[in-house]
């Protein structure tokens, strides 16, 4: 049976849309015979016509990812949201680049391919972030011709 009119008038009766209105499947003829909205409400009474729960957004999802990351996990550099400062700090960073450098500098000493001087030189270089990495410390001395001769 249609009942599309008197689903519109209980959707207007019971102030809601008209996808919120459930109308008993077994008492469909009952509910097209309806033509007044004091029928309906009398119909509403009898709880052949009923209001739907209006649907939420589920946290299901929400809560699933929120388990994983209390687990430490979604937490790699591919989600992480903001500037390269605010992923791994500058400090960070700066520790990151010059302990390489140092300890190549120290080891160079002492091989004694370089002189005291030279490595005392160069560390200032470091210090003062002259270099980007161990390479480039590297190149800078070749080029510089630094190593200490033979």
């Amino acid at each position: 049976m249609k009942v599309n009119v008197q689903r519109a008038m209980a959707a207007r009766v019971l102030k809601v849309g008209v996808n919120r209105v459930w109308i008993d499947p077994e008492r469909d003829e009952e509910v097209a015979m309806a033509i007044t909205r004091n029928d309906i409400r009398g119909l509403i009474n009898d709880g052949a016509i009923k209001k739907r729960y209006k649907r939420g957004v589920s946290r299901a999802r929400a809560r699933a990812v929120h388990q994983k990351k209390k687990q430490q996990k979604r937490r790699g550099e591919g989600s992480r949201k903001g500037k390269k400062t605010a992923k791994i700090s500058r400090k960070q960073a700066w520790i990151l680049r010059i302990r390489p450098i140092r300890k190549e500098l120290k080891r160079l000493r002492a091989r004694r391919s370089i002189t005291p001087t030279v490595y005392r030189k160069l560390y200032l270089l470091a210090s003062g972030g002259t270099f980007r990495n161990v390479s480039h410390l590297t190149r800078y001395i070749t080029e510089k011709k630094l190593f200490r001769r033979r």
